[in-house]
């Protein structure tokens, strides 16, 4: 690790965040063409991206699963981190710069979010799969469920990647995301209370 910086994410924890990344924009890329009318006509072999939707989708569920069973004990203690809320965080959200952890309070909702939209998505998706084939299946809340989820994680895709490419106080955390670690200075500014080992 290169001098005057500490390590903040592991392997384990960097191959989640990318292996969601990566089935996520795919699954968005996918997904918009069967959405907009105008890339469906483009495509214009809607079943053919049907399937490779769905089964994109399977693919991401299941190696977000291997890596979950891979991280074991690294990724609990990376939960239980994200689970504990306290008043700082509640100060910190309310913009009064309150210390923060390893974690942020917003990247805290964020996760949470992210984990239940993760199976949110797949659920509605394997609803809308099956009522393809068995009307027992079918469920008008469910596009709507899943549309509802598109819009509002392409919202936080957008403030995640603003904060993560372009915020000049945030930006400095992507190398954590990459390389594991970030500057020991930026780290006690912004994660006051997080003690690395």
């Amino acid at each position: 690790m290169k001098a005057g910086h500490v390590r903040r994410f592991s392997p384990v924890e960097r191959l989640l965040h990318w292996v969601n990344a990566a089935g996520f924009f795919f699954l968005l890329v996918t997904g918009l063409i069967l959405y907009l009318p105008s890339l469906s006509m483009l495509v214009s072999r809607r079943q053919t991206i049907q399937g490779i939707h769905f089964w994109g989708g399977v693919g991401w569920l299941g190696a977000l699963a291997g890596v979950v069973l891979l991280g074991g004990r690294r990724l609990l203690a990376t939960a239980r981190e994200l689970d504990s809320f306290d008043g700082d965080d509640l100060s910190w959200l309310r913009g009064r710069g309150a210390p923060q952890g390893r974690f942020n309070a917003g990247q805290k909702i964020n996760a949470v979010l992210t984990a239940a939209f993760t199976i949110l998505f797949g659920v509605s998706g394997l609803l809308l799969w099956f009522g393809e084939e068995d009307t027992r299946y079918r469920f008008a809340s469910t596009v709507i469920l899943h549309d509802g989820l598109m819009y509002v994680s392409l919202a936080l895709l957008v403030g995640h990647l603003y904060l993560a490419l372009i915020h000049p106080a945030t930006r400095h955390a992507l190398r954590g995301m990459t390389l594991g670690s970030v500057d020991a200075g930026w780290a006690a500014r912004h994660h006051a209370k997080w003690r690395p080992d």
